[in-house]
């Protein structure tokens, strides 16, 4: 007996709350504007009914030089325990950082989702809503060429079956999430062998999604069709060097190369996701750091979509919806035309979060 109860005395049941989910993150910290974008990013994630267990790891250009490969080993081992990385624009000095991950972590996927923004001014003036699905191995990229006499260069162009069916998985799966069609594209009349090979196993693969629209097209075409008709286009996957050159045209199409974000994706034998990388697009931009003025914009796409990939769904859309609604309605960067400072804008979206999650 406990404080006066009889026996035959019954107590209610004790309320609980539910324990808050947390989700270790790695937080790839850099150069130039990256403290600002990072700044941001813990603002949102505090809005979040959620933890975000953030392990920074400094990939400064300051520390690369002083430490060397300790700090990609520390990065390295950091992004294998916990999976699911952001990170933040890093100076390419005596080495590339993206390049030093990406050999060492193995990815084989790069995904770019391209997407008009209302409100932003842009010289195209038809809505594009794309997922531009890469093989982030292989291409032209893989091999810098040598030079034969003093007249004539080459190079290696390699196209392998793995990184390929990995990609075209993905592109299905988010096809199929995302209602839309799958459209594999490359040189595959010119570049019989190797965009032949590309060609073949997304084709293989797409006999496993019979509910999901699927074509192939030359990769000329392709770009001409969507400045024409981009409402035709969902997930575009596609080689290497292709994704590249299509990601880019995108982001200029919507206005700026700095308004879209990335994520890079390394597959187990059977095609299950070991490790997710999501980093904001354009660079370190010394000439504003420490200002106050950065677009937090692309940062916040990509941890948008880091809480798509940790199936967070909710808050992914909720996140996109507040950041969109804020730039459509002028509530945003002086760069894109509105008057806020980094933090104000980043409030501002935390705030529409934060209204839109409370609702049942």
């Amino acid at each position: 007996r406990h404080c006066g109860t009889t026996a035959s005395s019954k107590q209610p049941p004790a309320l609980t709350t539910p324990p808050m989910a947390t989700y270790p993150i790695v937080e790839l910290l850099g150069d130039g504007i990256s403290a600002e974008l990072s700044q941001s990013v813990h603002t949102i994630a505090e809005a979040l009914p959620f933890t975000l267990d953030f392990r920074p790891v400094d990939l400064s250009d300051e520390n690369r030089i002083r430490g060397g490969e300790r700090v990609y080993d520390e990065a390295e081992k950091a992004m294998r325990e916990a999976g699911t990385t952001i990170k933040y624009p890093t100076a390419t000095t005596q080495d590339s950082p993206n390049r030093i991950l990406r050999t060492r972590l193995e990815f084989s996927v790069i995904h770019r989702p391209v997407c008009t923004i209302p409100g932003i001014q842009t010289n195209f003036t038809k809505s594009i809503d794309i997922d531009v699905v890469r093989i982030a191995t292989g291409g032209t990229y893989e091999d810098p060429g040598r030079r034969i006499g003093s007249d004539t260069a080459v190079s290696l162009r390699v196209i392998e079956r793995g990184p390929t069916k990995h990609a075209a998985r993905f592109a299905f799966k988010l096809a199929q999430m995302r209602g839309t069609s799958v459209c594999s594209t490359s040189k595959y009349t010119i570049q019989q062998a190797t965009d032949g090979l590309f060609e073949e196993t997304v084709g293989q693969v797409a006999r496993d999604y019979p509910a999901t629209d699927y074509r192939r097209e030359l990769f000329d075409a392709l770009l001409a069709g969507i400045i024409m008709k981009p409402e035709t286009y969902g997930v575009i996957v596609c080689p290497n060097e292709y994704g590249d050159f299509l990601s880019d045209a995108a982001c200029g199409l919507i206005g700026s190369v700095g308004l879209g974000d990335s994520a890079s994706y390394t597959f187990d034998d059977t095609g299950q996701v070991t490790a997710a990388m999501f980093d904001p697009s354009g660079g370190t931009a010394p000439d504003i750091a420490g200002k106050n003025v950065a677009n937090p914009t692309a940062a916040l796409l990509a941890l948008a979509n880091l809480l798509r990939h940790i199936g967070e769904n909710r808050s992914s859309r909720t996140l996109r919806a507040a950041l969109l609604g804020a730039i459509a309605e002028g509530a945003c960067t002086g760069d894109i035309g509105g008057k806020l400072s980094t933090t104000d804008f980043t409030e501002e979206v935390a705030r529409r979060v934060r209204a839109a999650l409370s609702e049942v």
